[in-house]
């Protein structure tokens, strides 16, 4: 049996624990818990989320900041329900609900800034600059990128649908699910060519 504070402390990776996911603001304001159906599944879908995505970036870039992570079945059900800009808990996209699925259909992820990439994007820096280097370095899934700060949402899946999508302008459809973008590598990299070397992490 988990108590909340023994849940909060697991760590998940290198560099986040399951604390760093729990924060949540309609949770806050409505006075709403944010507790998991089923912490043991949320622990492993976050545990991949983690090494496969977060760490990455976090040793290329510096901080990441989570604007929102984990959120448990009831809690995004009530966002939805309210028209909190939270997806209805059976749509296919719901990233934010760790606990559900078994095998290939687990899925985790978060609305994360990179404070090092939100200053440029501050000064006029395309969006589309960091979505080519997150295609070309790291094995996600769903990206989709938002005005405010150039927040984006990072998903995780055992089996990655690689798509990206976007409402800052120019919007919609990046890169087309399982297919390779129209952009050549050359291109691409060329766009990201001042970001700091990539680092990944070798777990043992």
């Amino acid at each position: 049996m988990w108590s909340l504070e023994t849940f909060g402390r697991q760590r998940l990776s290198r560099h986040f624990f399951m604390r760093d996911f729990l924060y949540s603001e309609i949770g806050n304001y409505h006075e709403k818990q944010n507790l998991p159906d089923n912490p043991d599944l949320v622990l492993e879908t976050g545990r991949a989320f983690c090494e496969t995505l977060m760490d990455p970036l976090e040793e290329t870039f510096g901080r990441v900041a989570v604007r929102s992570g984990y959120r448990s079945p009831s809690l995004n059900q009530f966002g939805n329900d309210n028209k909190l800009n939270c997806a209805r808990n059976t749509h296919p996209l719901e990233c934010h609900i760790w606990d559900r699925g078994i095998g290939d259909d687990r899925i985790a992820g978060a609305s994360v800034v990179i404070p090092w990439f939100a200053d440029q994007y501050a000064l006029g820096r395309d969006w589309r600059d960091l979505a080519w280097w997150l295609h070309d370095h790291l094995d996600y899934s769903e990206v989709w990128f938002f005005p405010k700060l150039c927040a984006f949402n990072l998903v995780w899946r055992p089996l990655p649908l690689r798509r990206i999508d976007s409402y800052i302008a120019p919007r919609g459809r990046l890169i087309l699910e399982g297919q390779d973008p129209d952009t050549p590598l050359a291109e691409r990299r060329a766009c990201y060519a001042d970001f700091p070397p990539f680092r990944g992490i070798d777990y043992p």
